[in-house]
């Protein structure tokens, strides 16, 4: 067990990560909840588990340790009092005002193992699973085909959104839809409560309860000294300084890098478009090279935040900032415009670096791992046809808990 969040690189070799292994929320998905819950499509859950087990062994074949949200949460909600407190967090961020039925579910909760109210909260909790002996509430006798009392949460296998370790510290994002925040309440109980993931020594640069949007996928440790964010359809301008005050001025990052990428489904986070591989060499996906607007922001000798616009070609920027004669940009489907908008749709240009130069991607995305490993990346492929519906990919997949430093 590797205590503690520690993370100053996109590449240092990975100790440890948080996943989610998808389960019973995957099965709420139909064809008229899918826009309810940010999906396109409907994975079939049982080779979505095998492909996401196939990308753990991958992790631990490579000397990665592996923990779970439910695992981690359940660790951290070790009394009564706890469980009690998380359930009433929860339904308070859930928007539940039926006061009859809040009572019923937080004594149907209680009555399960920690493990198992974890697990139910994510699956979504059913009408007809919670027991109702009297009429307390409109809500128990207005009736619809909606099936759930609290929605599941089937994004929470997407476990880079709801936070992000950053150095010594985390942030534990307001995310920009109400039906993702919950995903963040269980990282916030993690951070707070299990000393197994997070120390006392371990900071918070951002909270759940914020009120601007940030998403993890946007959010990028590019040294030591320098993170990167994205300026995307889901992080804001406020959320990025409020972030960006945080950190410089508690930590040892001197700037943050502000990448202002298209606003759509397609982009939706940077790490779709743009990841590190090598101490050298980024994936990118070549459509968003022409709008892309690049600003810095660092702390002022007064406290305040400065602000300045990068006005360089994004290469010349990165190899500047990264102290590199030069930086190459590898890009998505070879710069082939069919390639590149098919292979970027299944997140080719989503990878998760384990290791300086080692990189995790689904295996469909073909045209972008052969160029990786012509450019000397070993490439490590999982399987994917099933997880690839959610629209993400390896790098979407993982929360990096602690890396070795470069």
């Amino acid at each position: 067990m590797i205590p503690g969040i520690h993370n100053f690189s996109e590449i240092g070799k990975l100790n440890k990560v948080l996943l989610h292994r998808p389960g019973l929320e995957l099965e709420a998905l139909t064809p008229s909840t899918m826009e309810r819950l940010l999906f396109d499509d409907i994975p079939y859950l049982k080779v979505a588990q095998e492909e996401h087990d196939r990308f753990a062994e991958i992790l631990r074949e490579n000397g990665v340790e592996v923990v779970y949200y439910v695992e981690e949460t359940a660790k951290a909600i070790s009394t009564p009092e706890l469980q009690e407190q998380l359930i009433n967090d929860f339904l308070d961020l859930s928007n539940f005002t039926s006061l009859g039925m809040r009572e019923n579910m937080v004594k149907y909760l209680m009555s399960l193992s920690p493990e198992d109210m974890v697990a139910k909260l994510i699956a979504g909790i059913k009408k007809n699973e919670v027991p109702s002996e009297s009429v307390n509430s409109l809500m128990d006798l207005v009736h619809d085909d909606y099936p759930y009392i609290s929605d599941p949460m089937p994004n929470l296998y997407f476990t880079r959104d709801p936070g992000a370790c950053v150095g010594n510290g985390i942030n534990i994002h307001h995310m920009h839809t109400q039906e993702r925040r919950r995903e963040s309440l269980l990282l916030k109980y993690m951070f707070k409560y299990n000393r197994d993931f997070a120390t006392e020594d371990n900071k918070q640069w951002y909270d759940v309860t914020g009120d601007y949007s940030i998403e993890g996928g946007d959010v990028l440790v590019l040294s030591s000294e320098i993170v990167a964010i994205g300026l995307s359809q889901r992080t804001t301008i406020a959320g990025i300084e409020h972030f960006a005050r945080n950190l410089l001025k508690d930590s040892s990052f001197k700037k943050v890098l502000v990448f202002d990428i298209p606003k759509s489904r397609a982009f939706m986070h940077l790490d779709t478009v743009f990841t590190m591989v090598d101490y050298d060499k980024f994936t990118i996906h070549p459509e968003i090279e022409g709008p892309l607007g690049v600003y810095e922001i660092t702390l002022g000798d007064n406290g305040d935040l400065k602000f300045s616009a990068m006005k360089d070609e994004l290469q010349n920027i990165l190899a500047m900032e990264l102290n590199l004669p030069a930086v190459e940009l590898i890009r998505c489907g070879g710069g082939e415009l069919l390639a590149a908008q098919r292979e970027q749709w299944n997140d080719g240009s989503n990878t998760l670096c384990i290791a300086p130069g080692t990189v995790v991607t689904y295996e469909r995305n073909y045209v972008s791992n052969e160029l990786l490993d012509r450019k000397g990346i070993k490439v490590l492929t999982m399987p994917s046809a099933e997880l690839s519906r959610g629209r993400g990919g390896p790098r979407c997949m993982s929360c990096p808990v602690n890396r070795v430093d470069l």
